[in-house]
C-alpha cells in the first residue's frame, strides 16, 4: 500500500496541486493529505473514491494494481481527442524502433 502515497503525492505535484489546495477540494484537511502520502493513514472509501474522481483516474491505477494511467477523455471535443490519438500513435511508432 506505500505505493498509494507515492501516486497520490506524484499526481497532486503533476496537477500543480498544493497539499492545502487538494484537501480544499476533497473537504479535509492538510495534514490528512499528508498522512496519506506517507502512508500513515489510508483515506476511507468515500474519499479514496474522490480522490479517484477528482483525479480522472482509476482506483487500479492509485492502488498500484495497474501502471495504466487510463485517459478519460469525456469531456474533449472530437478534434482533441483525435489529435491526442494521433500522438499516441507516433509514440507507439517510434518505441517500436
Amino acid at each position: 500500500m506505500e505505493l498509494f502515497g507515492i501516486r497520490l503525492k506524484g499526481i497532486r505535484q503533476e496537477r500543480g496541486l498544493t497539499q492545502t489546495q487538494l484537501a480544499d477540494k476533497l473537504g479535509i484537511v492538510k495534514a490528512t493529505v499528508s498522512s496519506y502520502e506517507q502512508t500513515l493513514n489510508y483515506p476511507s472509501i468515500e474519499t479514496f473514491i474522490k480522490l479517484c474522481n477528482f483525479f480522472d483516474v482509476s482506483a487500479d491505477f492509485m492502488l498500484g494494481l495497474s501502471d495504466d494511467m487510463d485517459i478519460k477523455m469525456s469531456h474533449l471535443t472530437d478534434e482533441q481527442i483525435s489529435l491526442i490519438m494521433s500522438l499516441i500513435n507516433q509514440f507507439e511508432r517510434l518505441n517500436k524502433t
